[in-house]
Parts: structure tokens; sequence; C-alpha cells
């Protein structure tokens, strides 16, 4: 098994990086021989989302103006989620969250380990795309948890105060100062970058050089 360590940048109120997600899972499963550990970064659409969330219709017609604009690309991301096992349901999703909380949750369940990790991942994107809930709702994080095998209770304890909160605020501007504006970011043995949900074949590739270079290095 050669081991690789893959660093993800993502927001969970990132459509695109819950179909990148679903799609680095179909590569490293064409990929058995390799031993994958998958860290999950923070990266905030928009930080300056109020802590309480914004009208979720408001704010995309502030942001992109023309309605018919976001309808098009939902419909495009629908269409793309569908073939990626994805039930994408705009329709549902009332409130665009703060996500700084989620980060610093999905920060704590690093140390479960990955597997428990990227399981409390795939359900906030669940609950966000496809329930509509609330994700910065300290409740919906910690059924989240709770379902993905983590200790809701401590979790929660840590959600009251604000441990953590520097140390994520620290290393989303740690990702900006290194050029990543946009998510998902994925970044192979902690030196190729890809940007963008590519499909999986693409992910491959980037798997198969990393682990090449490493080779190389190697020798």
């Amino acid at each position: 098994m050669e081991k690789l360590t893959i660093d993800v940048y993502a927001d969970p109120v990132c459509p695109w990086c819950w179909l990148g997600k679903r799609r680095l899972d179909t590569a490293l499963a064409a990929r058995p021989d390799v031993d994958a550990t998958v860290r999950w970064r923070p990266f905030q659409l928009d930080p300056a989302v109020p802590p309480e969330g914004v009208d979720r219709a408001e704010y995309l017609e502030t942001k992109f103006g023309d309605p018919a604009r976001v309808r098009a690309t939902q419909e495009q991301l629908v269409a793309i989620g569908r073939d990626e096992g994805i039930a994408f349901l705009f329709g549902e999703i009332e409130r665009f969250p703060n996500t700084l909380d989620c980060h610093r949750a999905i920060r704590f369940a690093e140390e479960e380990g990955p597997t428990a990790q990227s399981a409390f991942v795939e359900r906030l994107f669940e609950l966000y795309f496809t329930e509509g809930e609330d994700i910065s709702d300290h409740a919906v994080i910690a059924r989240a948890a709770d379902e993905a095998g983590l200790d809701a209770d401590t979790l929660m304890t840590r959600l009251e105060g604000d441990e953590d909160a520097e140390d994520v605020g620290d290393e989303m501007a740690r990702a900006r100062s290194i050029g990543i504006d946009g998510v998902p970011c994925f970044i192979f043995a902690e030196k190729l970058v890809v940007m963008g949900a590519h499909p999986p074949e693409v992910l491959v590739e980037a798997i198969d050089r990393a682990l090449g270079d490493e080779d190389d290095a190697e020798a």
C-alpha cells in the first residue's frame, strides 16, 4: 500500500465541494492500492455572513443579481449531482449560514480520525443540500456529529466557547495567502494542487502524479 495525504479545502455550503468529495471518493476507490489520508481543511466562501446567517434567496440575488442565472446554475448542479448520487434540493434551503462553527466542528472531528471526519463532512453536506437544515445551528451540528459516530456532547461543549475559532481563522487566512481563492481545492502530498470539482479520472491522475513524484524523490 502506498501512503498519500490529501488536504481538501472546502466549505459545507459549497455544492461543488460536495461534488468534489464524491468524485474524490470515486477516484480513491479506483486506486485501492493507495492508503490515502484525507484531511478536511477550512475555507469560508463568505466569512462576512453574520453568525445568525441570512435569507438564502436574498443573499443569492444580491450576490449574483440575475435570478435566471441562479436558477440555471442550480439546474446544472442538479443534473451533475444526479450522476454522482447527490440529490440537490435547493428549494428546501431557506438560510445561508455562517460556517465558522461547522469548520470548528470539522477540526474536532479530525481528532477522531480521517474516516470519522469524512463521514461528518458528508453528513453536513446532506443536511444542508438535501434536508435544508441550518448547519450553523449547534443542534444540527450535534446531530451530524452523533450520526457520524463522534462525541456530540464534547463537541457541543467546545462550540459553546471559542475554542479553535482563532486556529480555524488562522488556517483560512493561510489558505488565502498561498493563493487558494475558491473551493474545492485538493492538495496531494502537500505539493500538487488541483482546483475545482474535476471528474474522478483527473483526480486519479493527480494521485498517480503525486505518488510518482514521491517515488522519484525517494530514488
